[in-house]
């Protein structure tokens, strides 16, 4: 672990003729390194800039403690999935870890992205699964048990969508087509006859404009700042439903070492990270779209029965990852339970129940 403590509580004696006449206590001063694999065009990265940093100065004002930061993001120290690594190895004290790219060291985490069409409330699923976090000791343990400390800051994501070179009228149209989606997202095209590439914001452009895709599972937040729409200008309203892709984490070893108030000032930032975050993605949303639509995109929302013949055609992944962690001595089937019971509780009217098959 690398020396972040530049300045500390040191007491400098001053004698004068063999008596002491005070001590001087400087200022402590940490150095801390913030990574993400993402650039700052898209908007959790943004936020860490914007309202994370600035709500650990303001609170840390006044305590003797101040923060000398430095950023880094889009790839600049970790690719996305490497944030992890960087925050376990000590490379960063603190990363926005994107929990959808490290499916086997954050395994229990990504219990949204193996239930698509529950809810598209971004807010609800973001604080449910930074509760979830604290209360469901195996997710914590996932953190961990890479090192980690998982302050809060889910990064909630607004209702998937397709985004095509083509149109989509039915599912048919779809059939060998040749589709991108992040991570396990890939299992939403399961049944309907496309191909499933697994692939990031960070390379969809370049990869749909080169052929290497005809079209992405993106949401809108991100697909605007993305300019996807160039390449993919029809976009169609499935109803994947928003998800949670992550959080904010420090360095453990780091952190259990930061005096309590640091300590409680990092986890504050990242709770008022959360809810700045939601507030900006829940403004923005339509306004992408209809931005998108003035750049030359066409919108199509698909009616219930397309959604439900979707939903009722795939494999039940839910219960397929469920019990591939419960084998694995990880309470998978529990935690899909908590979470659409959660859900369900909370409003939301799945198109399928997939703990109850």
């Amino acid at each position: 672990m690398k020396n972040i403590l530049v300045g500390s509580a040191l007491a400098v004696l001053v004698t004068v003729g063999g008596i002491s006449v005070g001590t001087v206590a400087a200022a402590e001063e940490l150095n801390v390194t913030i990574v993400a694999g993402h650039p700052p065009v898209f908007r959790w990265v943004k936020h860490a800039s914007q309202t994370f940093i600035p709500a650990v100065n303001a609170a840390l004002e006044g305590t003797g403690t101040t923060i000398n930061w430095s950023e880094q993001y889009g790839g600049s120290l970790a690719k996305v999935g490497d944030e992890l690594e960087a925050v376990e190895e000590g490379l960063a004290e603190i990363g926005l870890v994107s929990s959808l790219f490290d499916p086997a060291k954050l395994s229990v985490q990504n219990v949204t992205y193996f239930t698509p069409f529950v809810s598209s409330d971004s807010a609800g699923v973001a604080e449910l699964m930074d509760r979830l976090q604290e209360e469901i000791p195996a997710m914590r343990a996932s953190w961990e048990e890479n090192g980690l400390e998982y302050l809060g800051g889910a990064i909630g994501i607004d209702d998937y969508l397709l985004m095509t070179k083509f149109p989509i009228k039915s599912i048919s149209d779809l059939e060998g087509m040749k589709i991108g989606a992040p991570g396990p997202a890939v299992n939403w095209l399961k049944g309907t006859g496309a191909v499933g590439v697994s692939g990031n914001l960070t390379t969809y452009y370049n990869e749909i404009k080169t052929g290497v895709y005809d079209g992405v599972i993106v949401f809108a937040s991100a697909a605007l700042p993305g300019k996807l729409y160039e390449v993919a200008p029809y976009i169609t309203k499935v109803g994947f439903g928003a998800q949670y892709a992550g959080g904010l984490a420090a360095n453990k070893d780091w952190y259990d070492g930061l005096p309590a108030e640091v300590q409680q000032a990092l986890r504050d930032a990242a709770t008022a990270d959360r809810l700045a975050y939601i507030e900006d993605l829940d403004a923005s949303v339509a306004k992408f779209l209809e931005m998108m639509v003035a750049q030359g995109a066409s919108i199509t929302e698909v009616d219930e029965a397309f959604r439900a013949k979707w939903a009722v055609g795939m494999d039940n992944v839910a219960k397929v990852w469920a019990e591939t962690l419960d084998a694995q001595g990880k309470p998978g089937s529990d935690v899909l339970k908590v979470y659409m019971d959660s859900m369900r509780a909370a409003g939301a009217t799945p198109v399928r129940n997939w703990d109850q098959e």
